[in-house]
């Protein structure tokens, strides 16, 4: 399903363009961040509503407890900022790199990447609900002790990523690339091809305490 574009937003007409910095506590409604660049923002506890980003930077800082609902973000870099304990409802975000990534805690609800590429980003005990990865590479991702609830990973490559201790319910991963660390029940609630679980088996093998004898 291909992406929502900015004239498809049904608050496109009305977003007012943003200047200067970002606020703690700052309330942010129908309001479009085009080419900016925040060094080292101090915005914990923001809120975000019907906003739109279009090649925003953010280096540093903090976000903190900050909450985004029906968002939409293209080209957006994320590097090195706190983003735990986030809240993101109907999020769209396309394009964007996050690397560096602190977002434990966080609770992600139909929110939806496509083409994305996230880089030691931090998801330990966050919530995903409803949460969809389209052709995106995920390196160093850490989902331990994540819970992950109607999730899809397609044509995605998870490189590195940490499945220990996650739960995982109707979590999709057919079509995936899975180069991850798993525990002895890390898979179970996955839904995975036939062709995924040969290329596994020697990791689950290992994880149950199985020693496999070579031909």
């Amino acid at each position: 399903m291909a992406p929502r574009e900015l004239a498809d937003l049904p608050y496109a007409a009305v977003l007012t363009p943003h200047s200067g910095g970002l606020a703690a506590h700052g309330q942010y409604d129908t309001v479009r961040f085009s080419e900016l660049t925040f060094d080292e923002p101090s915005a914990a506890n923001a809120k975000f509503l019907e906003c739109a980003f279009t090649q925003v930077s953010f280096q540093g800082g903090q976000l903190r407890r900050s909450r985004f609902s029906d968002v939409w973000l293209r080209d957006v870099r994320l590097t090195g900022i706190d983003l735990a304990e986030t809240s993101w409802l109907d999020a769209t975000i396309i394009g964007g790199v996050v690397a560096g990534v602190s977002a434990f805690g966080a609770q992600l609800r139909r929110v939806a990447f496509h083409g994305c590429k996230l880089d030691s980003v931090n998801f330990r005990g966050a919530l995903l609900t409803e949460v969809s990865f389209h052709e995106c590479l995920l390196r160093h991702v850490d989902f331990s002790g994540a819970k992950l609830t109607r999730t899809v990973f397609t044509e995605s490559r998870l490189n590195e990523s940490d499945f220990t201790g996650v739960t995982l319910d109707q979590v999709d991963l057919r079509g995936a690339e899975l180069g991850i660390t798993i525990g002895p029940d890390s898979l179970r609630g996955a839904i995975i091809t036939t062709a995924q679980l040969v290329d596994i088996a020697p990791l689950i093998a290992e994880n149950l305490g199985i020693a496999v004898d070579p031909p």
